[in-house]
């Protein structure tokens, strides 16, 4: 399935990656809660957006795996999607995709996809401190 995700991303075709989608899709972001949401209709509003968005949007899929279980496969994706806006600024984003797959369909997804920080922000050390902000050394330590 990942593949098949693929090749309709770098087709740009909204809606052949639509059907590859079932009616009552569930999609989750677990970083990003409010972005959950259902249906088919929703996957081809927001690719729609995308590709129009992105003109030149190309996905890579770097990594993947697949589990069969009772219930559907579970399949991971490792994707790397870049390309420009239609302002011209560049357009990158990576992350894992994990979707479960039934009668040939996705019925549910969890993407963990962030767009990528661009050359010369943050390093470790000041992303260590925005994210878990340590305390300030003790005077005379």
């Amino acid at each position: 399935m990942m593949e098949r995700i693929t090749a309709a991303q770098n087709a740009h075709d909204a809606a052949a990656f639509a059907e590859l989608f079932a009616v009552g899709y569930d999609s989750s972001q677990p970083a990003h809660p409010g972005r959950a949401f259902q249906g088919r209709e929703q996957v081809l509003a927001n690719w729609t957006a995308v590709f129009e968005g992105v003109r030149d949007f190309h996905a890579d899929l770097v990594a993947s795996a697949s589990d069969e279980a009772e219930g559907g496969t579970t399949e991971w994706g490792e994707v790397d999607w870049s390309g420009r806006h239609t302002d011209g600024t560049p357009f990158a984003m990576r992350g894992v995709l994990i979707v479960t797959v039934r009668d040939g369909l996705i019925a549910q997804g969890r993407l963990y996809v962030e767009p990528v920080d661009a050359p010369g922000g943050d390093d470790i050390g000041s992303a260590v401190e925005e994210l878990y902000r340590p305390p300030e050394p003790a005077a005379g330590d």
